[in-house]
C-alpha cells in the first residue's frame, strides 16, 4: 500500500513503544480547507465573520493508494457527505509528544464514518 501525504509537513508514525517506524514526507500537493469569510458584525470593535468552507478537490481514487489529509479536511469531507475509504487523517488523539507537549508523531490514522 502507498501512503500519499497531502499535508505540508512530514508525518512520523511511532509504535506503542515510542519508536519511530515510518516517516511520510509531504507529496508536494497540499489540500487545505479554503474559508470564504463574510464580515457580519463586530463585538466591542472586534470583527465577527460568517465562514463557509469550500471542499478541496481530492485526487481520484487509485488502487493501493491512501491519501493523508488534515483532520480539518477530513471533517469537512464528512460534513459535505463525501465518504472515501482511501482518505485518512493522522490520529492526533493518541499523538506522541515531546517534553514541551508538541506533537512529534502519531501511532496511526483515522477515517470518518
Amino acid at each position: 500500500m502507498r501512503l500519499v501525504n497531502l499535508t505540508p509537513h512530514s508525518i512520523d508514525v511511532y509504535d506503542e513503544n515510542n519508536r519511530k517506524v515510518l516517516s511520510i514526507p509531504p507529496s508536494g500537493i497540499v489540500l487545505r480547507a479554503v474559508a470564504i469569510r463574510e464580515k457580519v458584525g463586530e463585538i466591542n470593535g472586534i470583527p465577527v465573520y460568517s465562514v463557509k468552507y469550500r471542499v478541496p478537490e481530492l485526487p481520484e481514487p487509485r488502487k493501493g493508494v491512501y491519501y493523508i489529509v488534515s483532520s480539518v479536511v477530513l471533517m469537512l469531507l464528512k460534513a459535505y457527505g463525501i465518504q472515501r475509504d482511501d482518505v485518512l487523517s493522522p490520529d492526533t488523539d493518541r499523538a506522541v509528544r515531546d517534553d514541551k507537549g508538541r506533537i512529534v508523531g502519531v501511532r496511526g490514522f483515522v477515517r470518518m464514518r
